[in-house]
């Protein structure tokens, strides 16, 4: 990759961001397309997101992705929203046209891509179950309503978190039946046990930590477990399903999905097929 006086930007922002396989994935995919651009990783820490979303503006940069903890945080710093992001309330992708900064949601498409790909699952009439209650699990809310799924479970450590996206989404999607509940061994059985799917939308498992209660083990036979996270090393949910033999995949895929997604979005053109997948394969 040579790098000029002309050469644009685009990132990611996050904290941390030192794991991000996307740099390595978006570079690939600009110099197969011959982009005269670099896509460079910024770790930018919640008290400097202000500054860091008005550096695009400052410097020219393409755009970013936008990953924990600030894909909520970043909308008040935006100029406008896609009309999808803002029904999710959350941005992973921002795009810099022309002076505005507008912000875009590209996870849900990166998930259902993903669990097609990986596990030929369509959510239709399926029952959902997420843990966590941020961004990243608002954007699953929704692609799974979208898709048809017939109930969506959150549970969250913080159960008000989980109840407010209920209140939230109740009307937006009528035809799903919605809930939430405490991540507490009482509550977490009986959710788990009737889901076709469990995913995990949190952090948690990225420095190879775990829920301090147990989960896949609640699964049904036929159940499936997806992982937002991604890491060099299998994570303790990942390694409980497969000591169990429950079907999983980690957020690679999810990854390549809403990478390719926002690539489009800021060059106008579709991003080289295979490119992105080859390199984040373990």
């Amino acid at each position: 990759m040579k790098i000029s006086g002309r050469t644009k930007v685009v990132g990611i922002f996050g904290d941390p961001v030192g794991h991000s396989l996307s740099p390595k994935m978006q570079n690939a995919a600009l110099q197969a397309c011959g982009i005269d651009a670099v896509y460079v990783a910024f770790h930018v820490g919640p008290q400097s997101l202000a500054a860091a979303v008005e550096a695009i503006r400052t410097l020219g940069m393409i755009g970013a992705n936008v990953t924990v903890p600030h894909k909520e945080n970043v909308i008040p710093y935006l100029d406008r929203l896609d009309p999808r992001a803002e029904r999710i309330g959350a941005v992973n992708t921002i795009v810099h046209r022309q002076g505005e900064l507008i912000g875009y949601n590209t996870d849900g498409v990166g998930l259902i891509r993903a669990l097609q790909s990986q596990f030929k699952f369509n959510p239709a009439a399926k029952k959902v179950v997420l843990l966590g209650a941020g961004g990243a699990a608002r954007a699953a809310l929704c692609a799974l309503a979208d898709a048809g799924a017939a109930k969506i479970i959150l549970l969250n450590r913080t159960v008000e978190k989980a109840e407010d996206l209920v209140a939230n989404f109740a009307r937006t999607f009528p035809s799903v039946e919605i809930e939430a509940h405490s991540l507490v061994e009482e509550e977490v059985l009986p959710a788990v046990g009737q889901a076709d799917l469990l995913i995990n939308t949190t952090t948690v498992g990225l420095h190879g930590e775990d829920f301090d209660l147990e989960l896949i083990g609640h699964l049904p036979e036929s159940g499936l477990f997806f992982d937002m996270v991604y890491t060099a090393m299998v994570s303790p949910l990942q390694q409980s399903a497969a000591r169990r033999g429950i079907p999983f995949a980690d957020g690679r895929g999810m990854l390549v999905g809403q990478g390719e997604a926002a690539f489009a979005l800021w060059f106008d053109q579709p991003a080289p097929v295979g490119i992105m997948e080859k390199n984040v394969a373990k």
